[in-house]
């Protein structure tokens, strides 16, 4: 048997000597009849090509015999339940179109429902028509020989029963399930569960794009399937799942396979298949699946106390645009704009300015938002880290001691109602846009940034610099550059120090938290 790590070059070395043999084969055999005569018979082929070819089968035949007795099926179960409103609401819904992956990551694949003609839902359980009780069927692993399985989030949220079946025939019903919605990962304590066959957990972080993958689960209820292929991409993100960058990967995967593992070619786990991008629902060429290192940190924080610890800079962030960039002395667009300091924060505690660029901590990288989310979150609490910025263009290093992630940040903002009601404005004909004082702004009504001072943008001018911009009604304008704006007259002040062919920097809070715009023309 080949060694596993050897495939990638078992395969070059194929390629190269079948077409090699064959030129070799077809000089010789001219030389010797003076024809046109096959170098190659059809039904010989190449003893040495078919020996790779071997090798190669043989690897996957490994791969999968080594991962699928720990590959389960869960099935959940969602029990009747009686509707008020006699049974009508959940037809009608039907009938309007109601998305059925809403709610899970599949849901942004399916914006505009189901195709017509499909019927089926996502892995998770759904109600049925009237109330009537409903199962959903997806895939896991086992990680634990005494029971624990690792499956995703999607799968049993919200199910009153879940039953886990092995590769062998044997049925476990959960005693015990957690979850973590963030990342879309739970994992199920079974009951009188031990001595079962475990899966080896490899480390993701070693995967490169073209690396051969197998995955592993339960497609359309087809019990034990593996479908081949190769890592696609990495360090995808998708809306619905704030604290994960997946592994694409095209082995097929489809309804059912969520929660399974894709395996390398040694047998081990190295993702946990979790959504696809399709039109139809099936697969298309593109499937998302969780790294197991994040799906392991997860895990382990899920069974060791019930939920997941992430740690907290008290920084609201945003990527960088060229245009941002070179206003703020990044060359290469590598990092992360702080767009907001938290008061009482460990980042305000560490000297974290508005307008610094994160472009590091305790020493990795930082090229991104997910990707500085990532380091931070699993970095250890009431411990001191190195936190590298760019101020002013300026390099600066900061210690940092990260805090629990509090639950109310957690959650994501709560977008409220917005009211502009009275006078005391000012407009920027340069800029193209008008502004109002917060207070005249809001009037009695309930304060949407309520604890944030500023001004409100009242208009935005069509085709303006503030438009091109981005800038929209109902903003609010926290700080013109680093100068902080309270009311219109502080605003107007701040904006005719500068003009918009050199543009300023726009400190503004939106439903969604605070941003921080380019405010140039042409920019």
């Amino acid at each position: 048997m080949i060694v596993p790590g050897s495939i990638r070059a078992a395969v070059a070395g194929w390629r190269a000597a079948r077409w090699q043999r064959v030129f070799l084969l077809g000089l010789a055999a001219a030389a010797a009849a003076g024809s046109s005569t096959p170098a190659l018979r059809a039904d010989e082929p190449p003893a040495e090509a078919m020996a790779h070819a071997n090798a190669l089968s043989r690897a996957f035949r490994y791969a999968a015999g080594r991962a699928t007795p720990s590959v389960v099926v869960v099935r959940s179960e969602v029990q009747a339940r009686r509707q008020p409103s006699g049974g009508q609401r959940r037809d009608n819904q039907q009938n309007n179109q109601e998305n059925p992956f809403k709610g899970t990551p599949f849901e942004d694949f399916f914006r505009d429902g189901v195709p017509e003609g499909f019927q089926f839902g996502p892995d998770g359980p759904m109600p049925g028509p009237g109330g009537r009780g409903r199962s959903g069927v997806g895939s896991g692993v086992i990680v634990d020989s005494k029971g624990i399985v690792l499956t995703n989030n999607h799968v049993v949220e919200g199910a009153d029963v879940v039953t886990v079946e092995l590769s062998d025939g044997r049925e476990f019903k959960a005693a015990e399930i957690k979850t973590d919605p963030a990342s879309d990962l739970a994992v199920i304590r079974l009951a009188d569960a031990d001595s079962l066959p475990v899966a080896k957990l490899g480390n993701s972080d070693d995967l490169d794009i073209g690396d051969w993958v197998i995955a592993i689960g339960n497609p359309f209820e087809l019990e034990t399937t593996v479908s081949a292929g190769i890592i696609s991409a990495k360090g995808r993100e998708l809306d619905n799942v704030r604290r994960a960058k997946f592994l694409q990967t095209d082995a097929a995967i489809n309804p059912g396979n969520s929660g399974g593992p894709l395996v390398n070619l040694a047998g081990e786990v190295v993702g946990i298949n979790t959504a696809i991008a399709s039109n139809t629902g099936s697969y298309n060429g593109i499937g998302f699946a969780i790294p197991v290192n994040l799906a392991k940190w997860v895990s382990n924080q899920l069974i060791a106390r019930g939920k997941v610890e992430r740690a907290w800079l008290g920084v609201s962030i945003g990527s960088l645009d060229g245009p941002m960039a070179a206003k703020l002395g990044v060359k290469d667009r590598r990092g992360v704009l702080v767009t907001e300091v938290i008061r009482d924060s460990p980042a305000a505690r560490a000297g974290v300015e508005e307008l610094d660029v994160i472009t590091g901590f305790d020493g990795a990288a930082v090229d991104g938002p997910r990707t500085l989310q990532e380091v931070v979150e699993r970095a250890e609490v009431g411990r001191s880290h190195s936190l590298a910025v760019l101020r002013d263009g300026r390099k600066v290093n900061l210690d940092i001691k990260v805090a629990p992630l509090p639950d109310r940040v957690a959650a994501g903002p709560d977008p409220r109602p917005r009211r502009l009601e009275r006078e005391d404005s000012f407009t920027s004909e340069a800029f193209g846009l008008t502004v109002r004082d917060k207070e005249a702004a809001v009037g009695e009504g309930e304060d949407p940034f309520a604890g944030f001072d500023g001004v409100i943008i009242e208009k935005v001018a069509p085709d303006g610099v503030a438009d091109d911009s981005g800038l929209v009604p109902g903003l609010l304008i926290r700080k013109v550059g680093r100068v902080p704006v309270a009311t219109a007259a502080d605003f107007a002040a701040a904006i005719e120090r500068v003009s918009p062919e050199d543009g300023v920097m726009l400190q503004v809070r939106t439903p969604r938290g605070n941003a921080v715009i380019l405010l140039k023309k042409g920019g």
